[in-house]
């Protein structure tokens, strides 16, 4: 999941940023409204996690602007504004859920998994395509209920394609999904990643759209 951590204060910022790599997730960290906005021009965000406290403009003149720009990036708001009517201010605003500081990071990623779910329309919390499941809570994956070894970056890829099975996705799309600005990009690293997964799942289950990108089959 590549996600866009919009909080001013330093400490809280750095700690929710490693902590979420640490889960898998390629994490963006902004520290104002005007970052923010300039981030989600040149990126797109599976989720966003938003402070409302901001200095400047506030975390809800942010989320109000990004709507009426007809932005739908999912947006968890996480503030110490405890009370019910900022909670409502803050729904009213656009945010997709709301959630109080101290938090435990746990629940972010749950809440997080849940929204993007819940934008793609779909139901239950593990994907299935033909005999392979993949379960992003335990972030593991079974092929015909079996077990199968796979990496931090293999997982977010397959994550990615068996989330819209049948659509194609460009090798930019696929880097967008697995790093953040502080990483380096090989430039055959998505090759790479596709080529191990076909060796675990079967040759013909990403099929190559020559000079396009991938496609994740409807495995039978």
């Amino acid at each position: 999941m590549r996600i866009l951590l919009v909080e001013d204060d330093a400490l809280l910022g750095d700690a929710t940023m490693l902590a979420l790599r640490q889960r898998g997730h390629a994490v963006d960290w902004v520290s104002t409204a005007e970052d923010a906005e300039a981030a989600c021009r040149a990126s797109e965000f599976d989720a966003m996690l938003l402070d409302i406290g901001l200095p400047g403009r506030s975390g809800l003149e942010l989320l109000r602007d990004l709507r009426n720009r007809h932005n739908m990036t999912p947006v968890l708001i996480l503030t110490a504004r405890d009370r019910v009517e900022q909670r409502v201010a803050g729904l009213d605003a656009g945010a997709d859920d709301y959630l109080t500081k101290p938090f435990d990071i746990a629940e972010v990623d749950a809440r997080l998994r849940a929204l993007v779910r819940r934008r793609s329309g779909q139901a239950s919390p593990v994907l299935t395509v033909g005999p392979i499941a993949l379960d992003p809570a335990a972030r593991c994956v079974t092929l015909e209920g079996r077990p199968v070894a796979i990496s931090a970056r293999e997982f977010a890829v397959l994550h990615l394609l068996m989330e819209r099975p049948g659509h194609m996705f460009d090798r930019a799309a696929i880097e967008e999904r697995l790093y953040d600005w502080d990483s380096s990009v090989e430039s055959n690293a998505v090759e790479v990643y596709i080529s191990r997964l076909r060796k675990k799942f079967g040759k013909s289950f990403i099929k190559t759209v020559r000079g396009m990108g991938y496609v994740l089959e409807n495995v039978a």
